[in-house]
């Protein structure tokens, strides 16, 4: 019988007391029950093993379950069938092998929190005869390993556990081309290093709000139908069309020159020329992506790192640093319409830098200030709904887009108004006046 095997490219041990407690909790809950199923595992057989491609969580959580009743009950069991069981089990189990510190954690920490609940009175033997042997796994084993990625990703699709990034995740992960296992491997923990609320914030706030709407297209909620946006061509398997050509280029010069053995000397580094709206690459230069694009939401969204870039930047009336200091400063700044107007001033400032970069920052602040504030003057409420409009009506996402040089994006008109409509924004409408953007109309 082929061995179960955690291959290295699977995320760590992520369940915690919450999911154990849950676990159990269901168990309790449905042991009256003629059988209890506890999910779908799907195994990649190869060679002599079958590699856990989902359902490690569970089983892992399982095993330690078992463990705990060896350890702390079979001994006291009454029924004879039930220590039989256990005594067979035993030598079957897996003794997985972790390289990530947080599934020693957790794996230290669940197997504690196990051996309380099982050893509690209540915890009773009819319950672990539930487990044993009423309680099922529904198993898919796979000979290829994309199959069992696409019948991953499908199972999830239909799911409510996974973000539409984790999906992402496991499609790239089949996308991967002759890179080693051990490569994958690194991608994978640089990726689950990241916390799943900041890649569900990226991915929604930012990557899939930008690239909507640099295409002209509503942008209101990132889900699970939506992953498409960030699937594109796998540069071994897609058809050498023109399109692509740029792309291959770019891809296997970097890696070309990353492995020189200059580089061992000069020590120079030439990260993968990625922009915002370009052609996903698929496999491992979507993970690089994601990582590079966090970095860049971090510094931008902290507008104290951006106000020390700002320092070398030629702004002689400082007006660049003192729009950073009134957003983040105004009363009203922490209601939710404020915060969905400072998420559009982020993504645009974010879309511009990646096309120009430093090129006339501290106008692009300015212009961009104006643009996506005007809308919070003019109204007493904003919603998502009302940003995505807003932004569709006079939309300068695309104007970066089709600009060639910073000017064709500054040099654009904006609005002046007439009235401040909204309430705790005096600092936001006082700058407006300074900026000859808000005149206000005179009692007669």
């Amino acid at each position: 019988m082929p061995e179960l095997e955690i291959p290295i490219y699977q995320r760590p041990y992520q369940w915690t007391g919450i999911n154990v407690r849950q676990l159990f909790e269901d168990l309790a809950a449905y042991q009256d029950q003629p059988t209890y199923r506890l999910g779908t595992v799907v195994f990649h057989e190869e060679k002599e093993k079958l590699n856990i491609v989902d359902g490690q969580q569970r089983i892992i959580t399982l095993i330690l379950t078992v463990r705990a009743l060896l350890t702390e009950r079979k001994s006291e069991l009454k029924g004879t069938e039930l220590r039989k069981q256990l005594t067979e089990l035993e030598p079957k189990l897996m003794d997985p092998k972790f390289p990530s510190d947080i599934s020693h954690k957790n794996v230290r920490e669940n197997y504690q929190e196990i051996n309380r609940i099982v050893t509690r009175p209540e915890f009773t033997e009819t319950q672990i005869d539930f487990l044993l042997n009423r309680c099922q796994v529904v198993t898919f084993t796979l000979t290829d390993i994309s199959e069992a990625f696409q019948f991953f990703d499908a199972q999830n699709a239909r799911g409510r556990d996974l973000e539409p990034h984790d999906l992402l995740k496991a499609y790239h992960l089949r996308e991967f081309g002759d890179e080693s296992e051990a490569e994958k491997a690194r991608t994978v923990e640089r990726w689950e290093n990241s916390k799943t609320e900041e890649l569900a914030v990226l991915f929604e706030r930012y990557l899939y709000r930008i690239r909507k709407w640099a295409r002209g297209i509503s942008a209101r909620a990132f889900g699970k139908s939506e992953t498409a946006l960030f699937k594109g061509v796998n540069l071994q398997t897609t058809d050498r069309y023109p399109y692509v050509e740029p792309l291959r280029i770019a891809h296997y010069f970097v890696d070309r020159y990353q492995g020189q053995l200059e580089r061992k000397i000069d020590g120079h580094d030439m990260a993968f020329p990625f922009q915002l709206d370009q052609i996903i690459i698929n496999g491992r230069r979507f993970f690089e992506m994601t990582a590079h694009y966090q970095e860049m939401v971090d510094r931008f969204t902290d507008h104290s790192r951006l106000l020390a870039e700002l320092d070398g930047v030629q702004d002689p009336e400082k007006r660049a640093a003192e729009i950073l200091q009134t957003i983040n400063n105004y009363n009203g700044r922490f209601r939710t319409g404020d915060q969905h107007v400072r998420s559009l001033f982020d993504c645009l400032l974010i879309y511009y830098w990646d096309k120009f970069g430093a090129a006339e920052l501290s106008r692009a602040i300015e212009k961009i200030f104006i643009w996506a504030y005007t809308l919070r003057l003019k109204q007493s409420r904003v919603s998502l709904a009302s940003v995505d409009r807003y932004v569709l009506e006079s939309n300068l996402f695309q104007q970066i887009k089709e600009s060639v040089e910073p000017r064709g994006f500054l040099s654009g008109d904006l609005d002046v108004l007439s009235e401040n409509n909204s309430t705790q924004t005096d600092e936001i409408a006082g700058l407006f006046e300074k900026m000859k953007y808000l005149n206000k109309k005179k009692q007669p």
